[in-house]
């Protein structure tokens, strides 16, 4: 395996080397963030530009990195990046994100138990639930908005566990300077190592964005598609177990233990079509107002379609008796959003006011009412809320202050959100900010109403709103790291547990308040070309620790190599070794049927390390990736889980690649 894993790695670096000096040259690594180069901030090469030797393109001037942008759901923006930085090997997953606080389980696209928390959706509204199976889903907030001088593309492959690959495309081209779109479309396929756990993912995204030449006008709008179809085993059985964990060297092969089942899977469908749009009744330049003022009316709309189903050939005992043979249970939910607003930026009001009202209008649903013994259970929950809510955004020298409130005035709901933060900001070196946040509202729809095949699976419940409420504060600096520290407060916990053993999971709602503190720190050193780059954090939940479970500390550690190699620098290196560990604690088990995690008291799951190996290199606007995950795994015992049941990853080569075209 060493031989092998040295040749490929020696044919890789040899025919790259040789592409890249032929073509010399270099970029910035695009990744969906601005990030700097670990070394070199200041690249002499910017592929961006137009070479005319290369391609006849004709620009009535130069372009630059920084023309290249990308613009999120809160309009913050940030530049389309060719460098490689040690990020850039987190975000190097299906997820495109840093699953730094996850814990992955074995086949990619399944999904993950959550080792730490963040309390960032403010929403005053439930969802669907089915959370197990959202994590590659594109919300609103995910999606991401382009504005560049050129078309643009940018391509990612990634090997799969087993027979299959993630395949990632992004085209982005403008028509005029006012009018930008992108296509973009996600496909994963991946058998996985272990019996009946294949996952199939499809995500196709649709942007537009449009603004006016006298800037009047502004429009974006998204279409969203999305596909997400994983088969599920119900983890290892008791004997498979016992095979796993003696190291049985007849189990090498994951394919050979047996899983609690083979013929079920879960999909998630979902369609959306949003569109946030503004016009400026007059802005601060015009030459008729003697204040300089601006007033912006706008529209938000979101109609959104999700179907969750869940099916198995034959009804298992694991969850209980059935009505049926087989399990086809299919869950709908749709929701129709419209939010109208009024803004106005003025010295008299001292920056930013928004007045805001909208309207929620949702429906979630099974096909028929449910009539047994002792209970009736109904088809559907649907209803019309409307909230009204303000906004201020103000900046005093170095100081910006934000203030969000809003809160539900009619309807069948109830809820409120409000949320303060101040942030100073010295330069782009330093960032210091806290907030504070209230939040009602009411548990997502599948604690409140559920119908399945399974008859324990059925339930209609009358939960009161959780309350949330936090604190937090953020020190972020170049040169002495970042450092949070969020304390939370939660009333009415609203969970999922199985309370007796062998009995059925069903949704709970605590009446003791949870106590959460959550201190995050990360701080990178470096030695010449070497560098030591640490993420640790350290959770504590003083009251509720019962029913809402964390480890106590969690920690990445990566010790590697980054240099530019040859002359004119046409490749550049990164190559060290990745340290994951959790403390141990009572991980929640995971239940196929509802998508979700629940209590489990059964086994303490963590305290083993995860050692990672990568070689990563960068030539012009490429950015190459190889990696060796938990190399470790040979020689360690064999208790890692993602989850009860659900082994980790064993060792596994992974290899691939991203590519930004620019024209």
């Amino acid at each position: 395996m060493i031989k092998k894993l040295i040749l490929i790695v020696f044919l890789l670096f040899s025919v790259f080397t040789a592409i890249a000096q032929i073509n010399r040259g270099d970029s910035r690594q695009y990744d969906n963030r601005f990030v700097e180069n670990d070394y070199d901030t200041n690249d002499p090469y910017d592929t961006t530009r137009v070479d005319t030797k290369e391609i006849e393109v004709k620009l009535s001037g130069k372009t630059y990195y920084k023309d290249y942008k990308i613009i999120n759901y809160k309009k913050d923006t940030t530049y389309i990046d060719t460098t490689l930085n040690i990020k850039d090997d987190y975000t190097f997953n299906y997820l495109r994100k840093d699953n730094f606080e996850l814990m992955a389980f074995a086949n990619q696209g399944q999904t993950f138990t959550t080792l730490a928390h963040t309390f960032d959706n403010y929403s005053t509204y439930p969802k669907i639930g089915a959370r197990a199976q959202h994590f590659n889903f594109y919300e609103v907030e995910d999606i991401l908005y382009y504005k560049v001088p050129t078309p643009t593309t940018q391509l990612m492959y990634k090997k799969g566990m087993e027979q299959g690959q993630i395949l990632n495309g992004i085209f982005t081209f403008n028509t005029s300077e006012q009018l930008n779109a992108s296509i973009s479309f996600k496909g994963m396929r991946s058998l996985g190592k272990y019996r009946h756990s294949l996952s199939n993912h499809g995500n196709a995204r649709f942007t537009i964005s449009y603004n006016t030449k006298n800037d009047r006008y502004f429009i974006r709008t998204h279409i969203v598609a999305q596909d997400l179809n994983n088969d599920q085993n119900g983890g290892l059985t008791d004997e498979s177990i016992e095979n796993f964990e003696s190291g049985n060297t007849q189990f090498k092969d994951r394919n050979r233990l047996v899983t609690n089942f083979t013929d079920a899977k879960s999909i998630l469908r979902g369609n959306r079509y949003f569109l946030d749009h503004t016009y400026k009744l007059w802005g601060k330049n015009d030459t008729l107002r003697t204040i300089p003022s601006e007033l912006k009316v706008g529209h938000i709309f979101n109609f959104e379609r999700k179907n969750y189903e869940y099916e198995q050939e034959a009804s298992n005992s694991l969850f209980g008796p059935a009505f049926t043979s087989s399990i086809k249970d299919r869950t709908k939910y749709s929701k129709f959003f419209n939010e109208v607003y009024v803004s106005l930026n003025s010295p008299i009001t001292l920056g930013e006011v928004k007045f805001k009202v909208n309207n929620f209008n949702y429906k979630y649903e099974y096909n028929s009412i449910l009539i047994s013994d002792d209970k009736i259970i109904e088809s559907n929950l649907s209803g019309n809320s409307i909230a009204l809510g303000g906004e201020w955004h103000t900046q005093f020298k170095k100081l910006n202050l934000n203030v969000d409130a809003s809160t539900i005035i009619s309807g069948n709901l109830n809820g409120y959100n409000m949320i303060a933060s101040i942030d100073y900001v010295k330069d782009s070196l330093l960032n210091i900010s806290a907030h504070a946040f209230r939040n009602s509202r009411t548990p997502n729809l599948n604690f409140q109403l559920y119908q399945s095949g399974y008859k324990k699976y059925n339930w209609q419940n009358n939960f009161d709103n959780e309350e949330t409420t936090g604190i937090g504060f953020k020190f972020d600096s170049k040169k002495w790291g970042y450092a949070s520290v969020n304390i939370n407060n939660i009333n009415n916990y609203t969970y999922f547990d199985a309370p007796a053993e062998n009995e059925q999971t069903k949704p709970i709602q605590s009446s003791k308040n949870i106590n959460y503190l959550k201190v995050k720190i990360s701080k990178k050193f470096r030695l010449g070309h070497f560098a030591l780059d640490n993420q640790f954090i350290y959770q504590n939940v003083s009251s509720g620790s019962a029913v809402y479970r964390v480890p106590d500390f969690v920690t990445r550690n990566t010790l590697y190599y980054a240099n530019h190699l040859f002359k004119g620098k046409p490749l550049y290196l990164q190559t060290g070794v990745t340290f994951s560990y959790f403390s141990k604690y009572y991980m929640n088990s995971y239940n196929p049927v509802l998508s979700e995690f629940y209590l489990q008291n059964k086994q303490e799951i963590g305290g083993y390390p995860v050692f990672d190996f990568f070689l990563n290199m960068r030539i012009r606007t490429m950015q190459i990736f190889l990696k060796l995950q938990h190399f470790n795994s040979g020689f360690s015992e064999n208790n890692y889980y993602s989850a009860p049941t659900y082994p980790y990853r064993d060792l596994s080569l992974r290899f691939g690649i991203i590519w930004t075209f620019f024209i």
